[in-house]
C-alpha cells in the first residue's frame, strides 16, 4: 500500500513528462494541464491505496483514458457547436526540458561549445516537432516506450492493446522519425 508520501513523490516525478505527453496529444497547454490534473486526482482518489510499484502503470492507463475522454468531449462539442475552434494551438513553454531522455550526458558532465549546445537544442526542437506529427497511437506508444521507459507489456496494458500492436506502432514511429530527420539533414 502506497503511503501518502510515496503517492506525492510519484506524482511529482511524473508531472512534467505527463504534461508534455498530453500537450503532444491535444496540442493545447491548458487542456493538457487539465488532463494531467484530472488523471492525478483519479489516481489519488481511486488507487491511492494500491502498492507504490503499481502506481506507474495505473497512472499511465488513467492518463491515456483521460486523454481519450478529452477527445470524445471535443468531438461532441464540435458536433454541437460547429463554430468552435479545434483547440489545436500549442504554445512553447521553456519551463520543461525537451525529451529529457534523449540527453546523452548530464549538463554537469558536458563540455560543449556554444555551437554544439545550439545544434543540440535545434535537434531536440526538430525531434519534438516530428513527434507531434506522428499519428496518435504511434506517438503514444513511442512516448511510453522511449520516454517513459516502459517495457512492451506495460505499454500494451496502458494502451489497452496487444504487445504486437505496441511493437508495430513503435517500429512505424521510429521509422517515420528517422526518415523525417534524415530528410532535414539530421543523422543521429
Amino acid at each position: 500500500m502506497a503511503t501518502e508520501r510515496e503517492l506525492s513523490d510519484f506524482l511529482k516525478s511524473v508531472e512534467k513528462r505527463a504534461f508534455k505527453r498530453s500537450v503532444y496529444h491535444v496540442r493545447n497547454e491548458e487542456s493538457a494541464l487539465d488532463i494531467v490534473q484530472d488523471s492525478m486526482m483519479k489516481l489519488a482518489e481511486h488507487y491511492g491505496d494500491k502498492p507504490a510499484e503499481e502506481l506507474p502503470m495505473l497512472f499511465q492507463r488513467i492518463l491515456s483514458n483521460c486523454t481519450l475522454d478529452w477527445f470524445r468531449r471535443q468531438k461532441t462539442r464540435n458536433a454541437l457547436f460547429s463554430n468552435m475552434s479545434d483547440f489545436e494551438s500549442a504554445g512553447e513553454d521553456g519551463d520543461f526540458d525537451l525529451l529529457e531522455t534523449l540527453r546523452v550526458l548530464d549538463d554537469s558532465e558536458r563540455t560543449e561549445s556554444a555551437e554544439d549546445t545550439t545544434r543540440r537544442a535545434q535537434i531536440l526542437r526538430e525531434i519534438e516537432a516530428q513527434i507531434q506529427e506522428l499519428p496518435g497511437r504511434q506517438r503514444e506508444a513511442f512516448l511510453m516506450r522511449y520516454w517513459e521507459e516502459m517495457d512492451v507489456a506495460e505499454t500494451a496494458t496502458a494502451m489497452g492493446c496487444s504487445e504486437g500492436s505496441v511493437k508495430t506502432h513503435c517500429s512505424r514511429a521510429v521509422h517515420a522519425l528517422s526518415k523525417a530527420l534524415k530528410a532535414r539533414g539530421i543523422h543521429l
